[in-house]
């Protein structure tokens, strides 16, 4: 008996080494999308674009083995959450990876780096997005309840900050005509950063619950 829980550790050791890895991963992608934004850099936005496949392939592979663990293993309770929520986290990391895709695509497309004030919030929302995903793998690698539960608890930070920069993309185009173009790339790109820190608000709840098999109630209204 002691051998087949010895098995079932190993097993799962190995699982959550590979979400965190492509956790990191992703916070790579994220971090690098914003740069090349930054610096409006067309042949590094390309290979953020090309990178996006390392992510898809870890995806599958996390969701094989977890699987696999399932069907041989039959784990019960706090077990059998771990390879359900490997699983899920991997899907949102995944998407992740799409999106830093789309930015990468975006700059491609557009015709100037973008003025200043407006490239700079957005810049600022990138790095926070990044950190704050950092910080949710980083609580899974340390089963961090705790951790997770501050991520969570600062998405309406995020929201925040993205409604700002849309104000703010929106008034230079009402008031520059010539920008719209671009400035519907801006609008995409922040976009896209929204929905990067959305899912790093869901995988800190499935951290959470993997941890302690709770579900984080409804946020409190700030």
């Amino acid at each position: 008996m002691s051998h087949t829980f010895k098995a079932v550790d190993t097993d799962l050791e190995v699982l959550a080494h590979a979400v965190a890895a492509m956790g990191d991963l992703a916070v790579a992608q994220v971090r690098a999308a914003v740069d090349v934004f930054n610096r409006h850099d067309l042949k590094a936005a390309a290979k953020v674009v090309r990178a996006d496949d390392a992510l898809d392939i870890q995806d599958a592979e996390i969701e094989r083995n977890a699987v696999r663990f399932i069907a041989l293993r039959q784990p019960m309770a706090d077990d059998l959450r771990r390879p359900i929520a490997a699983m899920k986290i991997a899907m949102q990391l995944e998407r992740c990876g799409d999106l830093a895709k789309n930015i990468g695509k975006r700059v491609g497309r557009m015709d100037t780096a973008g003025a200043q004030d407006q490239v700079e919030p957005i810049v600022d929302l990138g790095r926070l997005v990044g950190d704050r995903l950092a910080a949710v793998v980083g609580a899974f690698r340390q089963d961090d309840a705790q951790g997770a539960y501050t991520v969570w608890l600062k998405d309406t930070e995020i929201d925040e900050r993205h409604d700002a920069v849309l104000q703010n993309i929106v008034s230079g185009m009402i008031n520059h005509p010539g920008t719209v173009g671009d400035g519907t790339h801006l609008l995409f790109i922040a976009k896209n950063l929204e929905r990067i820190g959305d899912h790093a608000t869901n995988i800190a709840e499935l951290v959470h619950y993997q941890i302690t098999g709770q579900d984080l109630a409804d946020r409190p209204k700030l």
